[in-house]
């Protein structure tokens, strides 16, 4: 790997690294440049800004989403697989929440000249085809973005803590079940 590949990869990689201790709201460029040891101006060649910085990262997330939806057993049911890939989801956001706050948060990534888009759009095309399968709609495009919104919520919640304080007894497993048969049936 050449020498400047090496620089950008391990601000990437401290920055991920920081991310779930600070938060996206408090990752700033200096903190990633003195934990990787080098100068503040050092990524300036790599990340023009922040936001490419951040962008950057949040790739980093997507690529680790998707490599834990690989884990899905191509073999299974379109409705296990859809049910996979929710439970996958979910429990990204659970055991990563800071990273999964900072991919959905456009406000900090507009600008950073990552094509996050390009990333995201096949999972939900993947997650669509899915809902296509299992309900047999020629045009499940609604649906699909219905369920996923519930589900995002769930992850949403499950990534902030939220869900213990609204029902502290709810089963988030339970919950998760229950949204996928409303939205399947």
């Amino acid at each position: 790997m050449a020498e400047t590949e090496t620089l950008r990869a391990r601000l990437i990689g401290v920055g991920v690294e920081l991310l779930e201790e600070v938060g996206a709201g408090r990752l700033g460029l200096r903190a990633i440049t003195r934990a990787a040891g080098v100068s503040h101006g050092a990524p300036r060649r790599h990340f023009p800004t922040h936001q490419a910085l951040l962008g950057a990262i949040a790739a980093r997330g997507f690529a680790d989403l998707i490599d834990q939806f690989a884990g899905i057993d191509p073999a299974g049911t379109a409705r296990d697989r859809l049910r996979a890939m929710a439970i996958d989801y979910v429990d990204f956001a659970s055991a990563r929440p800071e990273m999964f706050t900072l991919m959905f948060r456009h406000d900090l990534l507009e600008g950073s000249g990552e094509n996050l888009r390009a990333t995201t759009m096949p999972i939900f095309d993947q997650f669509t085809t899915l809902v296509a399968e299992v309900t047999g709609a020629p045009d499940p495009g609604a649906r699909a973005l219905a369920l996923w919104t519930n589900l995002h919520g769930i992850a949403t919640l499950q990534a902030n803590r939220s869900l213990a304080l609204i029902a502290p007894t709810a089963d988030p497993g339970a919950l998760l079940a229950q949204v996928l048969e409303l939205h399947l049936a």
